[in-house]
């Protein structure tokens, strides 16, 4: 077997060649140790080619992928209503998965997903890049050593650059977008930052004040949800479409003794004085904000393909989010608190 920095090499294959999955195949032929983009895999042939090219790799379907005896694991960052299907195929072909969130749109998929990596034995980690960020990483540490006490008052927000050019084509986003694409990374990061503490109720409120002229087609872009712990902790996970002032992803965990904060807006920590007052650049987009988060997680993640370690992100944990997504859909449409 072949040795990079001294480890021997993880040949993984990425099936999806969107703007995500473009990403990813950067990271895994550039910045992971140890790691080998084998293939390329798109429903779109030319986009496959296309991506496969740039990093002279191998363009193949979705099935060539999957068979091919050479891969130890498979990179998914297709579209999310096809992520559950390509999970249980891949664990059926004996490949170790790792796949973006939201693992599934439905519980039931998501179990039968869970349960072919169980039949198969392989490793299944999931896609929730907060985890992997320094800054988010030293909060959930302090927060379980008992930095901050018993959490109390919990917050965290999701805020995107700018009016996204997609809303312009809004019969192609699916309605519950902003709840199970969006928010599923702030739901994850309050059950992270919240150890031990279990979701028992949840609350929504939300609206089309981005682009009203496609509320009746069910997109909605702003959204506050509270969920309430049975630890007593009480918090908010909110998003929004629309931040003109740049990528904005902050955590906030409010204890009996203290406090933490995670997440930055300056893309440095320049900052101009002029007459018209302070200013400092801000991030634009999650890849600059969570680059070595995005790094650090395929690195995480072939670690564990070599070792046949335990995913430092489970199945369980995304089902865990997803639930909570899909009480906060549920609250929305019947105007009440839903319980977990």
């Amino acid at each position: 077997m072949r040795t990079d920095h001294g480890l021997p090499v993880v040949r993984l294959g990425l099936i999806g060649a969107g703007r995500i999955g473009t990403m990813h195949a950067g990271n895994i032929a550039r910045h992971v140790p140890g790691a080998e983009l084998a293939a390329v895999a798109d429903t779109r042939p030319e986009a496959a080619q296309k991506l496969a090219a740039r990093y002279d790799t191998a363009p193949v379907t979705v099935d060539e992928l999957l068979k091919d005896p050479e891969l130890d694991g498979v990179v998914i960052t297709s579209l999310a209503i096809a992520h559950s299907e390509l999970i249980t195929r891949a664990a059926e072909a004996g490949k170790a998965v790792w796949c973006e969130k939201p693992a599934s749109l439905t519980l039931p998929e998501l179990d039968r997903a869970i349960a072919a990596t169980d039949r198969a034995d392989v490793p299944f980690q999931v896609g929730f890049n907060r985890r992997f960020a320094k800054d988010f990483a030293a909060a959930r540490r302090t927060i379980a050593d008992g930095g901050i006490g018993t959490p109390r008052l919990m917050r965290s927000i999701t805020r995107d650059p700018g009016r996204p050019g997609g809303l312009r084509y809004a019969d192609r986003i699916p309605q519950w977008t902003i709840f199970r694409e969006t928010l599923i990374h702030d739901f994850d990061t309050l059950l992270w930052l919240n150890p031990g503490a279990r979701p028992v109720e949840v609350y929504t409120r939300a609206d089309a004040l981005v682009a009203p002229e496609y509320k009746e087609n069910g997109l909605l872009d702003t959204a506050v949800v509270m969920i309430t712990f049975d630890n007593g902790a009480i918090a908010t996970a909110e998003a929004n479409f629309s931040s003109y002032y740049g990528y904005d992803v902050r955590g906030e965990v409010f204890g009996s003794e203290g406090m933490v904060v995670a997440g930055q807006l300056a893309s440095s920590a320049l900052e101009h004085y002029n007459a018209s007052g302070v200013h400092q650049q801000t991030l634009r987009s999650d890849e600059e904000m969570f680059h070595d988060a995005y790094v650090q997680e395929l690195t995480d993640f072939v670690d564990v393909v070599r070792t046949n370690g335990v995913p430092p992100v489970t199945g369980q944990d995304a089902r865990n989010a997803l639930q909570v997504a899909l009480a906060a859909m549920a609250s929305y449409e019947e105007h009440r608190p839903v319980r977990i």
